[in-house]
């Protein structure tokens, strides 16, 4: 019979719901029962794309017996950590104080009030491993219950007050300096690995937004680098497109096969602005094959992205994506020769935990061989991907997330506009759509999550910040107001509902949602940008675009509270450290005004110009009195041509109408 989980629309607790463990998913029913039968909470966290969880569900929550021991001794509650990153922070924090590590699934036990006391990951059937089997750990914490509350209801009332993340850091007093940047380049430049590219060892994940934040200080070399390796590697889909979501290897060969939208819309935006910056064909290729992989798998049809295609699929990890070295000799015929020098494939295979689906030795395809000429290789990859498309595929996680969602809007955006790519932009134009218009509650809040037709939880800082810098980079890139006015009310939300306004940054939490044991600010920008990184970026843009001075003051609110961290651990602070580059400048202000000004704007887009912000309109003859960005007003084309106008902080150069004097200004600056 199933549990109360089959009533969520969250993949992840859906496949849950036939589990014989008395799930409830998070809220206030689980709650009031914990404290009705004075019983600890079980929080078991973790997602759909999670090999793992996979695990233990089959190990241990498909096991009618230990399904009895839990629902006689706890509160069971499922949280998908996608949809409530709040709860998933909050116990994240928690375990690894508790145990000095983290990961999903995350298993952990709570009081009746909510509180912490014990915790892990993955736990086994049977011991192994030094681990003790969950079994073992469900009987030791219900008789520590019994015997020893109060000694468990002082310990966790001490872990409580770090759990509150970054809300509890004063800021600083001291003046954001430009040495901060050099010295966050620097600490890089230490950490980088020379060899492969990236930074720290095995296992390897992207890092986006440390790369962007290089590009704009114009350290290209590590970028990439990186860039490039990861392109080549087993990483990234040679046949289908899109990247997984890290390498277990420092060499980017093997990954770990789970696809997650927000790392490919993060991953298609920096490998954007590395072929702006390096005219790199390789990473156009890349960003453009990204964001046409996500097009194809993930797109849903209401016009948003769904989240995560799984690593496993017949039971095993990475199934869908090896190959035998036979099996790809039979798919490629004459093409075979070429196929296997270009992905290093051989008998003996490079991924030993596997097998193909041939049976035979499984090879993660790489991109490290002699590329064959453009149109063999492209006749080898539709090939591959038709005879792979046989297979049977990895599960889908179908639910569209707001933040997620707006990061895609971003790329495609860019994307659009720099490649001139009319599809990317209609695409962005959908999912900016479904963003604003069904990704709402009835009173026309933005939620958080979207899945069978239903919109539910209210939206979190992130999902706000996101999509405040995904509205501005649409807008930019179309020069349509109606995204600009959306971006002022996404930021508007922020300030409203987010903002501290006691030690200043963002909390990740509105200010009315449900109350947990600790209101937190989330700092870091791993995996994804932090909310607060994020909502100072779109904030100090939107600034430079309005002129009005809230803006930029709020976003320097949260960088009063990181900037003498961010260059300590740049690899945690990518997002951060762009915006304090935002900050710091120089910056500048193009308006391009008039019809006929696609030759001005491909002047702007065409390169990387990462402290830049683009307003535009391409009516004539006078957009001052249509418009409501600032930084249009007054600006008229020059005798009946279209015209474009640099500027820094409203302070504005002789205008000019032909492109190439339009490059020499550029150039000249930041």
């Amino acid at each position: 019979m199933p549990n109360a989980l089959a009533a969520e629309t969250s993949p992840y607790l859906l496949q849950h719901a036939e589990n014989p463990v008395d799930w409830l998913p998070w809220g206030d029913e689980a709650l009031a029962r914990a404290l009705e039968r004075d019983r600890p909470l079980l929080v078991s966290i973790g997602y759909s794309a999670c090999h793992w969880c996979h695990v233990m569900e089959r190990e241990s929550f498909e096991d009618p017996q230990v399904a009895a021991l839990m629902n006689e001794r706890f509160v069971c509650v499922k949280v998908d950590r996608e949809e409530r990153p709040d709860v998933d922070a909050l116990y994240m924090e928690a375990v690894q104080a508790m145990t000095g590590q983290g990961g999903w699934p995350l298993n952990v036990f709570l009081t009746p009030g909510q509180l912490p006391f014990y915790g892990g990951t993955y736990f086994p059937p049977a011991p192994r491993g030094g681990m003790p089997s969950w079994t073992q750990v469900l009987t030791a914490v219900a008789e520590a219950w019994d015997e020893r509350r109060a000694e468990i209801a002082a310990d966790a009332g001490r872990i409580v007050a770090r759990l509150r993340g970054g809300a509890t850091l004063e800021p600083s007093a001291a003046a954001i300096v430009d040495a901060e940047r050099d010295a966050a380049v620097d600490r890089l430049r230490a950490l980088f690995d020379s060899v492969h590219g990236g930074w720290g060892n095995a296992p390897k994940f992207p890092a986006a937004s440390v790369i962007e934040f290089l590009l704009a200080r114009g350290e290209h070399a590590m970028a990439l680098q990186t860039l490039r390796s990861m392109a080549s590697g087993g990483i990234y889909d040679q046949v289908g497109g899109g990247f997984a979501r890290y390498s277990v290897d420092a060499a980017w060969t093997v990954p770990h096969f789970e696809k997650m939208l927000y790392d490919n819309a993060l991953l298609a935006r920096a490998y954007l602005h590395g072929w702006l910056a390096s005219g790199d064909a390789v990473l156009r290729r890349t960003c453009e094959e990204t964001l046409d992989w996500a097009l194809r798998e993930l797109r849903a049809p209401e016009g948003g992205f769904y989240s995560a295609l799984d690593a496993d699929s017949e039971g095993a990890e990475g199934r869908f994506y090896v190959w035998g070295a036979g099996e790809l000799i039979a798919a490629l015929g004459p093409d075979a020769e070429a196929a296997l020098a270009w992905f290093g494939v051989t008998d003996k295979g490079n991924f030993p935990e596997g097998r193909a689906a041939s049976g035979e030795a499984a090879n993660v395809l790489e991109s490290r061989g002699p590329e064959p000429a453009p149109a063999v290789r492209e006749r080898i990859r539709a090939r591959l991907l038709e005879v792979r498309e046989r297979r049977v595929r990895p599960g889908t996680d179908d639910k569209c997330l707001a933040s997620w969602n707006a990061l895609m809007l971003a790329a495609l955006a860019d994307a659009g506009a720099a490649l001139e790519r009319p599809d990317y932009l209609d695409a962005a134009r959908e999912t900016a759509r479904f963003l604003l218009e069904t990704l709402r509650d009835g009173d026309g809040r933005l939620m958080r999550t979207y899945s069978r037709g239903r919109a539910r939880l209210p939206a979190y800082l992130e999902d706000h910040a996101f999509l405040l810098e995904g509205l501005l980079a649409l807008y930019e890139a179309t020069f349509e107001e109606a995204w600009f006015e959306a971006a002022r009310a996404a930021a508007d939300e922020v300030l409203a509902r987010f903002t501290d306004a006691e030690r200043g940054g963002f909390f990740s939490t509105a200010d009315d949602a449900p109350a947990l044991v600790a209101r937190r600010k989330e700092l870091e920008d791993t995996p994804i940008p932090s909310g607060g990184a994020s909502a100072a970026l779109g904030l100090l843009r939107l600034a430079l675009l309005t002129g009005e001075d809230r803006y930029e003051e709020a976003a320097l609110g949260h960088l009063r509270l990181v900037h003498e961290l961010a260059p300590r651990y740049p690899t945690a602070f990518g997002h951060t450290l762009q915006a304090i580059d935002l900050h710091l400048g120089p910056s500048r202000e193009v308006a391009i005004v008039g019809a006929g000004a696609e030759e001005l704007e491909r002047v702007v887009r065409r390169a990387l110009h990462p402290r830049l912000v683009l307003a535009g309109t391409r009516a004539a003859p006078d957009p001052a009195p249509r418009s409501h960005v600032a930084l249009l007003a007054g600006r008229v084309p020059v005798d009946g041509r279209a015209t474009a106008y640099v500027c820094e902080r409203f302070a504005c150069r002789a205008p000019v109408t032909d492109p190439a004097a339009l490059a020499v200004l550029l150039e000249g600056g930041a």
